[in-house]
């Protein structure tokens, strides 16, 4: 049987509407309008689709039983009647209040729920919140872990190379420890406030020179004092032992940020006072050698001043003070051909990329004077020197005159010079120029006569006036390896006119005309040096070179030439050694030359061969041996011609065995 349909609609606020559509069998349908309820809210709502199902089977029994006819009663006892029940008004209103206390429970839950439903909200975007927060602090804390493994990577990087410099300064400190201690037990030099003070270069030695024709030298060779070979001396030999070549050195070193500051002391024994002699305590006189201060930029100038080597003398790094490198020979002279002179200059140098270097010296200028004889003596050129001024004024002994000639310059030698280094050896190209100065009396005359002749000269100063002449030379060299630095090769010469005086021999410089202007003698000195150094403590050496001056004369108006080399000097007597007597002069003044054989000095050959072996050579410093051999020649330019007299030249040779023994300071 069809069960009408009873519709029970539910409103409530903040609820959807629920609807009872149909009872079939007891089952009543609900439809939900809006699909977004939740489990708590269906629960709500069977419970109220269940109280309307049973409402609505009140109502249709109610009806079912009113509607119908009864049966026909049966022959049954009497009952006594029912009590009357609740009407159905009364069970309808009641199941509405009953309802209505539902639907308010359902809405008190409702708003709890939907309260709840609020609070989940706000709880899930604060999670969400918390979630963003959290992703971005996972972020930021990856970040970090990655920063942090950088840095761990750095530190661990760092700590290795702390480690590896701990190792390296536990190194260097142990090295400097044993460096200072070095230092303290043998220290390389001394220090004053910053500056470094070196005694490097400093030696003691023990020396012996052997000559065939006696000079009445020490250990270095006058070489215009050689014996002409039928001279009083030539006849006899001579040996001398020698620890005058000793050498005290003192090298004073300050480094600042662009410059360095040098100062060098420097001296031997190889001079001698007045009352020096060799009867018992050989009491010879301590001799300055060099003497200077220099300051080098590190932007290559230089600039230097005092008693040093000439900026004419070979060096071996640019054109520094202290690099000069000698002849390496015994004979404190050196050699024939060397160009040199030990003197007072102030020098400014440069260097570019430190292959290319220039210098500009001046120096102390000094005129060696012509000898010989058939000179005018109408001239002033300088004089001996005085006490007072600081000059040597000790006269010869022997012949009355002073020992020593200072001439009367007008201005100091100018040198310039160049030098290149690029990579095979070193190059140099210089020059000289030089002034030359007297005062000349015309109206002076002389005459001589007598037996020892007497020169007597009158005039009067009217007409006296100063004359200037110029000197100049161009000079250059080199020393190169050849195939191998064991094995060197050098070769270094001077030419011009009144350059004598740069020469190792010490020749004239100049002459004299007759009317008394100075005339600048042309000449010429060349060196050649071979050096072989098997190891590097022993070195073999062999050198020749040699000093020469041109003839520079004219003829006066008697006749007679005048000048240097002058063919009308008298050298009858030089083939004949000298008669004994005579008065006693030529064998105590001049025992080098005879009387009659006065020429001019043509030129001076030398050739050495010798070596030098480092017997000990350390930090304690070194023991040197050394030997060597000289061959060395003087001519002079022949003189007059006649039957009595030949003209012809004269010549002295001598043979020289030199040995040194010396201790160098380390």
């Amino acid at each position: 049987m069809g069960f009408p349909q009873i519709f029970l609609f539910i409103n409530t606020p903040g609820i959807q509407k629920w609807s009872v559509s149909a009872l079939h069998g007891g089952v009543a349908t609900f439809q939900h309008n809006s699909m977004r309820k939740r489990e708590a809210q269906m629960n709500l709502t069977v419970k109220a689709a269940a109280l309307a199902f049973l409402a609505a089977g009140f109502v249709v029994s109610y009806a079912q039983t009113s509607g119908s006819t009864p049966p026909a009663k049966k022959h049954m006892a009497k009952q006594s009647a029912a009590p009357a029940g609740p009407t159905v008004q009364e069970q309808i209103d009641q199941m509405k209040q009953q309802f209505q206390g539902e639907i308010d429970s359902l809405k008190s839950d409702l708003s709890a729920k939907d309260a709840e439903l609020q609070q989940a909200k706000q709880a899930a975007a604060d999670a969400q919140a918390a979630a963003a927060k959290a992703e971005a602090d996972a972020t930021a804390q990856q970040q970090a872990a990655t920063d942090n493994a950088a840095a761990v990577s750095t530190l661990q990087s760092t700590v290795s190379d702390l480690k590896a410099n701990a190792v390296s300064l536990a190194t260097t400190v142990s090295d400097e420890t044993s460096a200072i201690k070095k230092q303290i037990t043998n220290p390389d030099a001394l220090y004053f406030k910053g500056i470094t003070l070196s005694p490097t270069g400093s030696f003691l030695a023990g020396e012996t020179v052997w000559r065939s024709a006696a000079q009445g030298s020490d250990i270095n060779t006058a070489m215009t004092s050689i014996p002409l070979q039928n001279s009083e001396a030539a006849q006899l030999s001579e040996f001398f032992m020698s620890g005058r070549q000793s050498r005290a050195a003192l090298r004073a070193t300050g480094k600042l940020s662009n410059v360095t500051l040098t100062g060098y002391y420097e001296a031997d024994w190889l001079s001698s006072g007045t009352t020096s002699n060799n009867n018992q305590s050989n009491s010879y006189t301590m001799r300055q050698r060099q003497l200077w201060a220099d300051a080098k930029t590190t932007s290559g100038w230089d600039f230097s001043g005092g008693q040093g080597w000439s900026l004419v003398t070979e060096t071996t790094q640019g054109l520094t003070r202290g690099t000069e490198i000698l002849p390496a020979t015994i004979d404190a002279q050196y050699e024939a051909g060397f160009v040199w002179v030990r003197q007072d200059s102030f020098r400014i140098t440069d260097s570019v990329a430190n292959k290319f270097f220039m210098g500009l010296s001046v120096e102390n200028a000094q005129t060696l004077n012509p000898g010989g004889n058939n000179l005018p003596i109408n001239e002033l050129i300088g004089s001996a020197g005085t006490n007072g001024g600081l000059y040597n004024a000790a006269g010869s002994a022997i012949s009355g005159t002073a020992i020593t000639n200072y001439t009367f310059n007008f201005d100091p030698d100018l040198i310039v010079k160049m030098a290149l280094e690029p990579g095979w050896g070193h190059w140099e190209v210089f020059g000289i120029q030089r002034t030359f100065r007297d005062r000349i009396y015309p109206g002076l005359t002389c005459s001589t006569a007598g037996t020892p002749a007497v020169t007597t000269c009158t005039g009067t100063t009217a007409g006296a006036y100063n004359d200037k002449e110029i000197g100049a030379g161009l000079g250059g060299g080199f020393r190169v390896p050849l195939g191998t630095k064991a094995v060197m090769f050098g070769l270094k010469g001077l030419w011009g006119q009144g350059v004598g005086r740069y020469g190792d021999s010490t020749i004239a410089d100049v002459t004299i005309r007759p009317d008394g202007v100075l005339s600048p003698i042309h000449g010429f000195s060349a060196l050649s040096t071979l050096e072989v150094s098997p190891t590097p403590n022993f070195t073999i050496y062999t050198n020749y070179g040699g000093d020469e001056l041109d003839r520079d004369y004219v003829v006066n108006g008697s006749g007679t030439q005048v000048g240097y080399g002058n063919r009308s000097q008298n050298m009858s007597g030089c083939e004949t050694e000298e008669n004994p007597g005579n008065g006693g002069v030529n064998q105590a003044a001049a025992p080098i030359a005879p009387s009659n054989c006065g020429g001019n000095t043509k030129d001076v050959q030398e050739f050495t061969l010798g070596y030098w072996w480092n017997l000990i050579a350390g930090p304690k410093g070194r023991l040197r041996q050394g030997l060597q051999y000289s061959w060395v020649r003087r001519d002079l330019w022949s003189g007059a011609t006649s039957t009595a007299n030949p003209g012809a030249g004269a010549d002295g040779t001598d043979n020289m065995i030199f040995t040194s023994f010396r201790y160098y300071l380390p």
